[in-house]
């Protein structure tokens, strides 16, 4: 068993915290081991006026971790399984999904508004911030007068824009303002039949270089069943579609009478059409499960939608 191990992790609060997450429970079953983290600074993290579509969709905020593990400075990395690419850079992979927080996103609104209670109590033409075009998609599907705009930075660069007037809500994935103890600014969480999560949402992923094989025996005892399930399921239906993570793809995968069920579609940001498909599967082939559902997807015309889009 190894003795020392290296994270690279991004130096947002977010990040960080995944990352002393990770290591924390690491040192708690492996008394012997000590866990270090190596902080980074991305390109996604540095340029805060481009959109991220421009400087390679959210793969920038793993690029460089990547880097740290191919030349030796770290051992693993930890991520937002959403934020990363469906492809991954030869000699690396991911080894273990944690169990899954909140896959939802939450609404949350300016200090000093009443709370919302659903999509139905937003006032008309309420202005909302996202990063995100699966957000835009289904919100501009299910409420068409909002305003929507897009707005980067790490949570809390958000939660100040908010406060300061630019917008009058905001739109975040919930398991972040939980992670950081931000519950109490939560308006409302979407339910899936409004807005579906995007693919892997929720879930922390383990990368790591597949010839390690000491770092994978010391991080698989991390490894939840169900997150897993759901994250290659999810994955899978969203690599069939050649979508990344910056695009307007969701999906949902949970157990049901012993099986697998998956709830997804493919968006268009700009006028809210919105392909769906579900289907259910095994639950010891959620890959076979994700490109069915992709498959009647593309039978609905998800690439040619995709294609207009740009994407």
């Amino acid at each position: 068993m190894q003795k020392s191990l290296t994270i690279a992790t991004r130096k947002s609060p977010l990040a960080l915290w995944q990352a002393y997450h990770v290591r924390d429970r690491l040192e708690a079953m492996h008394p012997d081991l000590t866990v270090e983290l190596l902080e980074m600074t991305t390109q996604g993290d540095e340029r805060l006026d481009v959109s991220l579509q421009k400087i390679g969709g959210k793969g920038v905020f793993v690029k460089e971790l990547e880097t740290a593990l191919y030349d030796g400075r770290a051992d693993l990395a930890v991520h937002s399984l959403k934020d990363v690419p469906m492809e991954l850079p030869e000699g690396l992979e991911l080894c273990c999904f944690t169990a899954r927080e909140t896959p939802f996103d939450a609404v949350v609104t300016r200090d000093g508004l009443a709370p919302w209670a659903n999509f139905d109590a937003i006032p008309e033409g309420a202005h909302l911030g996202t990063s995100s075009l699966r957000r835009m998609a289904q919100i501009r599907a299910l409420r068409p007068d909002l305003k929507l705009s897009p707005v980067r930075g790490n949570l809390g660069t958000r939660l100040r824009k908010l406060d300061s007037g630019e917008f009058d809500g905001l739109v975040l994935a919930a398991a972040g303002l939980h992670r950081l103890d931000m519950a109490h600014r939560i308006a409302f969480e979407t339910a899936p039949e409004d807005v579906l999560p995007a693919c892997g949402q929720g879930i922390l992923g383990i990368e790591i270089r597949s010839s390690d094989k000491e770092t994978r025996e010391c991080v698989m005892p991390l490894q939840d069943t169900v997150g897993a399930r759901a994250g290659r399921c999810e994955r899978a239906l969203n690599r069939h579609l050649n979508g990344g993570c910056q695009v307007p793809i969701a999906a949902y995968a949970i157990e049901r009478d012993d099986s697998l069920w998956l709830r997804a579609l493919v968006g268009s940001a700009d006028c809210g059409t919105l392909l769906c498909a579900e289907g259910l599967g095994s639950l010891d082939d959620p890959e076979a499960l994700g490109v069915s559902v992709a498959e009647d997807l593309v039978a609905q015309g998800a690439r040619e939608l995709l294609a207009q889009a740009g994407l």
